[in-house]
């Protein structure tokens, strides 16, 4: 089974302004990921480090409607000495602080794919594949190539 993992900013996505194009296709393409974890099509994956995040957001009803979603995660990643120092090798790279405990978090479960529709992330991720254990896209090209 394919298994994710989404960061907050996939999880926000579908909350923000849908006027411009592709804020609607990057949250359609978070929905159908959705779907297919409820389906049991693809295995969602999170962690403490989702949680925490999620928790930290001032908005009160997009954090409740956020934390909703989550309840199909199947599996969330503790945090653990070997995945806070990852993280911390991951921010040496140039990676903030969030990114790379989520980054580490993917690796350590093992995941196919992480998905994020952080731009700056993205670019990062892409140029240093060669140096992470996972594989990093937008939910577009995710949804796209599936």
């Amino acid at each position: 089974m394919t298994t994710i993992y989404l960061d907050a900013c996939c999880l926000n996505r579908p909350f923000d302004d849908q006027s411009q194009p592709r804020i609607r296709l990057e949250a359609e393409a978070i929905i159908l990921v959705l779907a297919r974890f409820q389906s049991g099509v693809w295995k969602w994956i999170g962690s403490e480090v989702l949680n925490y995040e999620l928790e930290q957001m001032p908005d009160l009803q997009r954090r409740q409607r956020m934390k909703l979603m989550t309840g199909y995660i199947q599996n969330s990643v503790i945090l653990e000495a070997s995945i806070v120092n990852r993280g911390q090798h991951l921010e040496t790279l140039g990676f903030h602080a969030f990114d790379a405990l989520h980054l580490a978090c993917a690796e350590s479960a093992n995941t196919d794919v992480f998905l994020t529709t952080d731009d700056k992330l993205l670019r990062r991720a892409t140029r240093l594949s060669q140096q992470l254990n996972v594989v990093v896209m937008s939910p577009v090209t995710w949804i796209r190539k599936g």
